[in-house]
């Protein structure tokens, strides 16, 4: 089992929208970098656990916690003219981008803030700390628990 931080701005799709859907379970798409992409295509696995970051607002903020429910599958809306992340370089041939589908676990009684992670020397060689604009990144099981913990 691996551990990710996904970003996800809250206006967007907020955690809160990922426990709303059907079998709390939705499709994690929209990723257009080539190192967040990999990291979906190549490492993210079923079961996998997810840190849920909500990013670009007041208070950035680990919320919550999600599990993969379905590994990597080609983006549907790299193929759709009228979606925002229409590729026209992409084929059903060749795929460029990929999803995931992630079903809700829980929500933090207390969000870890980007500040508070900052502050936690324990916290100091997190990716999020590293390459905080990455938007899917791995997590190690220590930074897992600790997080947890804190959130808890």
């Amino acid at each position: 089992m691996h551990y990710w931080l996904f970003k996800s701005e809250p206006d967007e799709y907020s955690i809160d929208d990922l426990k709303r859907e059907p079998g709390q379970t939705g499709r994690w798409d929209g990723i257009r970098n080539y190192q967040a992409r990999n990291f979906l295509r190549d490492s993210v696995q079923i079961g996998d656990g997810v840190f849920f970051y909500h990013s670009a607002c007041k208070v950035p903020a680990i919320v919550g916690t999600a599990r993969v429910a379905r590994a990597a599958y080609p983006d549907p809306a790299q193929f759709n003219p009228e979606s925002k992340y229409f590729d026209p370089k992409a084929s059903s041939d060749q795929p460029r981008w990929f999803c995931v589908d992630l079903q809700w676990q829980s929500t933090f009684p207390r969000p870890v803030s980007l500040k508070d992670i900052k502050q936690d020397p324990r916290l100091a060689e997190m990716v999020l700390v590293k390459q905080g604009r990455l938007s899917i990144q791995p997590v190690t099981a220590a930074e897992w628990r600790l997080v947890e913990q804190l959130g808890n």
